[in-house]
């Protein structure tokens, strides 16, 4: 079954980020936009590989968001390139199904002297790519005083003659930076995603991407969408779900908090209790979460997801439901977000113990918050899911360390041969 079609892959996965940060995505946005028109101009493309890398495109500045200018473009898109770029090749080469063409983002901000030519099968495109990123970033710093000729200054130094005469050639046939202008681009990227076709694998794949970028904001955060999406499939097999069910809980599990992203990292990271005020502010990542996910995903895998800090007996948010109103997924994905929340380390405290856990939790069924027969099976096997979360949020960690190891030396690496 298609939880998700290919282009709300893609407008799911922008919007996420725009959570944290909304500036590298509407530079990207544009970008991408320059990008295929320019693409375009010098022909020989299908529709569905423009499509491609108008997500390519769009998604080159993501290791931005693992820098700490990301209001401070200029300086990290022309000063030191280098460090987002790196990171942003190794996180799409080993997170996303982009790996193909992740070089053309480590690549993206040198000379078109120094790109690789041999082993390199996006050359062309990469430079491509380099001369609209900063068409765009000038255009939008200097407003009526932007002249696209100014880049031929570093004709054959920086931008290759090539990809000078297609941005010609975009402004001619398309007057591309009026439609910047008047944002009227905007309709146009929307029918080049019509074109996107990603296998079913590939979308999973990017869904898994979209709860790396949790990861974004900590470490921290990482393992305990790891850990809640690890107990919600360990529970949803033992509780002999059917296999479409029990697809559905996992598709909510990896998103249903990503809403978290645009709570300030103050209030998430805070060693003490929250104010009324600031969990009020909390709460409402559930709402902001929803207004991402509605119309572009499956709309039971949508109910699941933000049903997740809903009660049985109606005390949860936003909308107060009960046990009428909730289903066993639902319900199962409640008790994995419990679960995860008090075995999992919290800035202003360590994790419960075992026995802390089972008390708890046996509380709050007892008391008709959380539903009975799901929390005893958690408890029944407490340790093999317990154990097997830990498992599976260490191998992420992993992952995510060896992106920074891997970071340092490509990094390294980069920053030596463009000197």
């Amino acid at each position: 079954m298609e939880y998700i079609s290919s282009k709300n892959i893609f407008l799911l996965l922008r919007d996420t980020l725009k959570l944290i940060d909304r500036r590298p995505m509407d530079h990207g946005s544009r970008t991408g936009y320059l990008f295929c028109k320019m693409l375009e101009c010098k022909g020989g493309y299908e529709q569905y590989e423009i499509a491609d890398f108008l997500m390519l495109a769009t998604l080159h500045d993501i290791g931005a968001y693992k820098t700490d200018r990301m209001g401070d473009r200029l300086t990290y898109e022309f000063k030191e390139p280098m460090p987002h770029s790196s990171y942003g090749f190794l996180f799409l080469k080993n997170i996303t199904p982009l790996e193909s063409m992740a070089r053309m983002v480590l690549y993206h901000r040198v000379p078109c002297t120094k790109i690789p030519r041999d082993d390199f099968q996006y050359a062309a495109e990469t430079e491509i790519l380099s001369l609209a990123e900063a068409a765009e970033v000038y255009h939008l710093a200097l407003g009526e005083g932007f002249d696209h000729t100014m880049f031929r200054r570093q004709e054959g130094t920086f931008y290759s003659t090539e990809a000078l005469d297609l941005l010609d050639a975009a402004v001619e046939r398309f007057d591309v930076f009026s439609h910047l202008n008047d944002e009227s681009y905007q309709n146009e990227l929307d029918e080049i995603l019509e074109y996107m076709i990603f296998t079913n694998e590939d979308k999973k794949k990017f869904i898994q991407t979209i709860m790396f970028c949790i990861g974004f904001r900590s470490e921290t955060s990482l393992v305990d969408a790891v850990t809640s999406v690890c107990v919600s499939r360990l529970l949803s097999k033992k509780l002999n779900l059917a296999p479409g069910n029990e697809e559905k809980v996992y598709y909510a599990s990896l998103i249903h908090d990503i809403g978290m992203l645009s709570i300030p990292a103050s209030i998430i990271d805070s060693p003490k209790k929250l104010t009324k005020e600031e969990f009020e502010l909390v709460k409402t990542h559930v709402s902001r979460e929803e207004k991402i996910l509605l119309n572009r995903m499956d709309s039971e895998v949508v109910a699941i997801a933000t049903a997740h800090h809903e009660r049985l007996d109606g005390s949860g948010y936003p909308k107060g439901l009960t046990d009428k109103r909730l289903s066993r997924e639902q319900c199962i994905l409640q008790l994995s977000d419990v679960a995860t929340a008090l075995t999992c380390v919290r800035p202003y405290r360590e994790t419960y113990t075992k026995d802390e856990v089972i008390e708890i939790l046996s509380e709050e069924a007892a008391s008709g918050r959380l539903n009975k027969q799901i929390t005893d099976c958690f408890i029944e096997s407490y340790d093999e899911i317990i154990s097997q979360a830990s498992k599976e949020a260490a191998e992420a960690l992993d992952i995510y360390k060896a992106l920074g190891k891997k970071f340092k030396s490509v990094y390294g690496d980069s920053k030596n041969r463009n000197n």
